[in-house]
């Protein structure tokens, strides 16, 4: 039997579909952003472990979903999937990775990071243990069963959660504690990033819908998941302009506000869009894009807040 340890670097890469990892990486930033604002620097070799790690749990996630899509045929059934966007990586249906081998992939990098979230709490504060405790909860609850939130519409919820604490986590560790600045300028964060999970499901409904795996897609179905889709928008941006406006988060975190274009423009493709999925890549790129674009520029908003 082939071993995880057998496949090329390349593949391995492959199955945790590292395009997407950059939304951790954005969170981290703004995190660390954070702290910084409030006169707590980045600290290289924990600033580094930080960003590894959330990576490294992104793509145990990624990994692990794989391996449920697989055994539950949603993978298998797909083919209205936009790739490389949704539907998993496909490399088990094309048969260059097996089950058992994405599955020691993921137990691999879970097992490096139990001892290694350890550490960096022992050079931050032991609040980085329990939120690296639910964030590994949430990365193991979202596609494994018995919980599998993501078939019960409530993935979303899940992924907004492990994201809001990438942001709250990654201040922490600069930090050396938990504050509310970095808790309240997360949550817009985590809601685009639901955003991105919700438009991904409406392309792979129909196979999802065909084995078990109700999602909020598969339950809204395309007109409502447009509707909760520019809701969960209006959400974050008016969130973030509220926070503001009453002194909750920094003037500069504003800047965030740059994203609501291409939020809103997603929005209206997908209502457009939703009952012919295959048209939907660019509302998929501009929702990544969304996310990532707010994350950033409260980033540079806080940043400038030091600077200027």
């Amino acid at each position: 039997m082939p071993q995880t340890t057998d496949l090329p670097l390349s593949t391995l890469v492959r199955m945790t579909r590292p395009g997407f990892l950059i939304i951790t990486l954005v969170g981290c930033m703004l995190g660390m952003t954070t702290a910084d604002m409030c006169g707590h620097p980045p600290h290289f070799w924990t600033a580094l472990a930080t960003v590894v790690l959330a990576v490294m749990a992104h793509a145990a996630g990624n990994v692990l979903n794989d391996v449920h899509d697989a055994l539950s045929g949603a993978d298998a059934a797909n083919t209205s999937g936009i790739f490389p966007f949704t539907g998993g990586t496909r490399l088990i249906q094309q048969g260059v990775v097996t089950v058992r081998q994405t599955r020691d992939l993921a137990r691999a990098l879970l097992l490096v990071l139990v001892p290694a979230g350890v550490w960096l709490a022992l050079q931050s504060t032991a609040a980085v243990l329990w939120m690296g405790a639910v964030g590994l909860l949430l990365v193991w609850a979202y596609s494994a069963p018995p919980l599998r939130l993501m078939s019960r519409g409530l993935g979303e919820v899940a992924v907004a959660a492990a994201w809001s604490l990438v942001v709250i986590g990654a201040d922490a560790v600069q930090r050396g504690s938990v504050f509310v600045v970095p808790a309240l300028t997360s949550l817009s964060y985590g809601l685009l990033i639901a955003n991105i999970l919700l438009i991904h499901g409406v392309p792979d409904a129909p196979a999802d819908a065909l084995v078990g795996k109700a999602t909020l897609a598969v339950r809204c179905g395309p007109r409502g998941a447009a509707v909760l889709y520019a809701l969960l928008a209006l959400l974050a941006h008016g969130w973030l302009a509220w926070g503001v406006w009453h002194f909750l988060q920094p003037e500069r975190a504003i800047w965030g506000l740059l994203s609501a274009p291409l939020s809103a423009a997603a929005a209206v493709l997908l209502w457009q869009r939703g009952q012919t999925p295959n048209r939907l890549r660019p509302a998929l790129v501009l929702t990544i894009a969304a996310a990532c674009m707010h994350g950033l520029a409260m980033t540079a908003g806080l940043l400038s807040m030091r600077w200027i």
